[in-house]
């Protein structure tokens, strides 16, 4: 059967597909998978316990009628010696009831004139200015709390997969970061701020090395760290074992400071085989997650994931300000930012044709963290980059921080 998956007339014609879990993330979160089946051999309890896991997904957070609990679901699991846990029922016991049905999510031809495009950008590359520089007057604070940074790390040597919590030692970070010279945090820093630059640097990379210590120093030694508590950066030992503990997001800060800062030009880089996506591209879907028909969206169902997210909705499809909207939804849509030096993905989630005939990106967010802070940057720029390359219209973006202030929002930017 595997091996004639999708054929027509052979035995596995009726097989969709077939996935190796060994080619999937940790963070891998399918919801519909019904058959598990083990096509190797398992060395370790653990890895069974892996892949079975792969089917412990619910695909339905519905209350049985008339009791306080989930209805149960069931995967189908061959090949895989799983022993962790004794099967659940008898063998007399009913059949699992069918799922509930589930909603099409589609883009509607009847409703072509409501379609949204977007420009489908892979990436913006910056030209910056020969000589840097850091402005430290218009650079955000950093806080770093040092009730949140670890002192003590534990450690314990794995042994066939699991820790030997015997063999446990500890590392005293505080006596590390003691060995910390000032000196040496600014060149650790510089380095990773320098690593993040190069690949769009046009000149020598000798003399933005260069730069970068200069302005990493600057920064360091300016006082525009907050520490708290106040108390904790009286002292310069503390303050450094502070500084040395979180230098990944003293990078990030800095990084984001220098490059806004010194972008001479900012040039999008377009799929080429697809540089503009719409609303009408995308797949149908189906979803049992709780959702409301729209009128002036091209997608014929709004899939709610909050009273919030149905509130604004809500308002999004009667607002005299607004002439499209869509849920940021399988569409496509996301702008790529880092954080900690990692490359990630960001969906924003709305975007909304004004009356106006300007676009907004529309995001909804209560309490924001850090990394909130830095997908909103990156925004920003992607923003910035389509408004200057032009011929996508006037783009423009902002935070709904409660349902009340989306009304002023739209207004705002319907001008």
């Amino acid at each position: 059967m595997v091996d004639t998956v999708g054929k027509v007339g052979q035995p596995g014609e009726r097989i969709q597909a077939v996935v190796s879990v060994g080619m999937l993330s940790e963070g891998w979160d399918a919801q519909t998978v019904t058959h598990i089946m083990g096509l190797r051999a398992f060395t370790s309890q653990l890895l069974c316990e892996q892949v079975v896991g792969r089917g412990l997904r619910r695909t339905s957070y519905d209350m049985q009628e008339g009791k306080e609990l989930f209805a149960p679901e069931y995967v189908n699991i061959f090949g895989v010696p799983f022993t962790f846990m004794p099967h659940e029922g008898d063998e007399d016991a009913l059949p699992p009831p069918p799922p509930q049905p589930a909603s099409r999510v589609q883009a509607l031809a009847e409703r072509r004139e409501l379609e949204i495009a977007w420009p489908n950008i892979l990436r913006i590359e910056h030209e910056y200015r020969p000589e840097l520089s850091l402005d430290l007057s218009k650079t955000k604070p950093l806080t770093l709390d040092a009730y949140e940074t670890p002192t003590i790390a534990d450690l314990a040597p794995v042994i066939d997969g699991k820790p030997d919590v015997t063999k446990l030692t500890s590392i005293d970070v505080e006596r590390l970061g003691r060995e910390q010279r000032l000196q040496r945090v600014i060149f650790q820093s510089a380095a990773e701020v320098y690593d993040l630059m190069k690949p769009t640097w046009k000149a020598s990379r000798e003399y933005l090395l260069a730069q970068v210590i200069r302005l990493t120093e600057k920064y360091l030694t300016s006082g525009q760290i907050v520490v708290s508590p106040p108390l904790f950066s009286q002292d310069e030992v503390h303050r450094r074992i502070l500084y040395t503990l979180n230098m990944t997001k003293i990078v990030q800060h800095l990084w984001e400071a220098i490059r806004f800062e010194n972008a001479q030009a900012i040039v999008p880089v377009f799929d080429k085989e697809r540089p503009i996506r719409c609303t009408g591209d995308m797949q149908p879907w189906f979803t049992r997650r709780p959702c409301e028909p729209t009128a002036r969206s091209h997608i014929n169902l709004c899939v709610l994931d909050s009273r919030w997210e149905a509130s604004e909705a809500f308002e999004l499809d009667r607002n005299s300000n607004v002439s499209a909207w869509v849920k940021n939804d399988h569409l496509g849509f996301e702008i790529l930012y880092v954080y900690r030096g990692i490359i990630l993905k960001y969906r924003p989630d709305y975007i909304v044709r004004l009356t106006s005939g300007g676009m907004l990106i529309l995001e909804v967010k209560g309490q924001d963290m850090q990394q909130d802070k830095t997908k909103r940057e990156f925004l920003a720029e992607w923003v910035q980059a389509v408004n200057q390359y032009g011929g996508f219209g006037e783009w423009s973006w902002d935070v709904s921080r409660n349902p009340k202030d989306l009304i002023n929002i739209l207004q705002t930017h319907n001008h």
